[in-house]
């Protein structure tokens, strides 16, 4: 039986669309945008209209027919209080992915807003899954020692928790009934700690090491110390915490692959700074393991950056003894954001109706 799925992933200067039937993808495409395009909406909701004028091409084009497509799953946006899994995008929802109060503007949040904006079209479901806000810590994980700073989930769910569903079947058992810690390596990294097919915690690139571009979790006095120097502005600040952090403030460059030609040539810098990412990457897997108590089936290493083998085997000489380390490089958010419309779909799972709350949920 066909279940046709147009799948919608927007980015800061693309959408990328693909069409899938159960799990077989049929086509796919990535739209570029070009800034002055998108420079002219005040808004990231504003944006709507345009994409979906390319959404309509790219199914013009392709000849894909809207009634017959079973559903259209976006990728999920930065909306605040939301658990892992599916959601059906109702009104709220949709209102929740356009308003400060909820929500933290992201291209992701178009995901849900084009994926409504179609399948209201042809009287068809709509869902985003995994958003990178999704989690479901305890109250006990939310709490930090300022009261007006409250932890929320903030990681690289999507690909995280599909990779912890494929190795968990690979070992034939189900999500459901292991405990993992998810470690996602990228331009930016996260790890999140699974526990019976819940996500009960994450370290973001906030709150824990560095990464390629960020900065991570650094001394909070020398932090504001910093802030209030009077030699940055706060943008010139966000970029030091976010895209100019992490090995590329100390390297110059956050591409691993230069930074290994450099460590091969006998670059002693680039050499410690790699180790000190690997050393943080498993002080992180460390501090997880405990939200287990010990009891963890397997560490995956996931993500672009997993393809470095001289960055994984320096994590496994690290942590490898808290439990066995599985490397599954590379991702693919589209193939996860179709098996997750898949499993909803298909009744493995229910999608969750979003309701507003009533003040902004943290």
């Amino acid at each position: 039986m066909s279940c046709l799925q147009l799948i919608i992933n927007p980015g800061s200067t693309s959408t990328k669309l693909a069409l899938y039937d159960g799990e077989e993808k049929l086509l796919q495409s990535s739209i570029e945008h070009k800034a002055e395009d998108l420079h002219r909406f005040e808004k990231i909701g504003d944006q709507v209209p345009y994409r979906l004028s390319l959404i309509h091409e790219f199914m013009a084009e392709n000849k894909i027919k809207g009634e017959e497509l079973s559903a259209v799953v976006g990728r999920g946006g930065l909306v605040y209080g939301l658990r892992t899994g599916g959601y059906a995008v109702n009104d709220a929802l949709a209102k929740a992915l356009v308003d400060p109060a909820y929500s933290s503007p992201h291209a992701s949040n178009l995901g849900g807003l084009l994926a409504k904006a179609v399948a209201d079209e042809y009287g068809i479901p709509a869902y985003i899954y995994d958003a990178v806000t999704s989690g479901d810590l305890s109250p006990v994980a939310k709490i930090t020692g300022i009261p007006e700073i409250t932890r929320q989930s903030f990681s690289h769910v999507l690909n995280s928790r599909a990779q912890a569903i494929r190795y968990a079947a690979s070992q034939g058992k189900r999500y459901e009934d292991m405990d993992l810690i998810v470690f996602h390596l990228g331009g930016g990294t996260s790890a999140s700690v699974h526990r019976h097919g819940t996500m009960i915690d994450s370290v973001g690139d906030d709150d824990g090491q560095f990464s390629p571009e960020r900065s991570g979790c650094v001394p909070a006095l020398e932090l504001t110390r910093l802030c209030f120097s009077g030699k940055y502005t706060k943008a010139e600040m966000d970029k030091k915490i976010r895209g100019r952090g992490g090995m590329y403030a100390h390297l110059g460059t956050s591409d691993c692959r230069e930074i290994e030609r450099r460590i091969e040539a006998g670059d002693r810098r680039a050499d410690e700074i790699l180790q000190a990412q690997a050393y943080q990457i498993a002080k992180t897997i460390g501090l997880l393991s405990v939200a287990l108590k010990g009891h963890c089936d397997a560490i995956i290493l996931t993500g672009g950056l997993a393809y470095s083998k001289l960055l994984t085997e320096r994590i496994k000489d690290y942590a490898g003894f808290l439990a066995p380390i599985v490397v599954i490089p590379g991702e693919n958010e589209m193939e996860a954001l179709a098996q997750g419309g898949l499993r909803l779909l298909s009744g493995q799972e229910k999608a969750k109706e979003y309701h507003l709350p009533e003040r902004k949920e943290l």
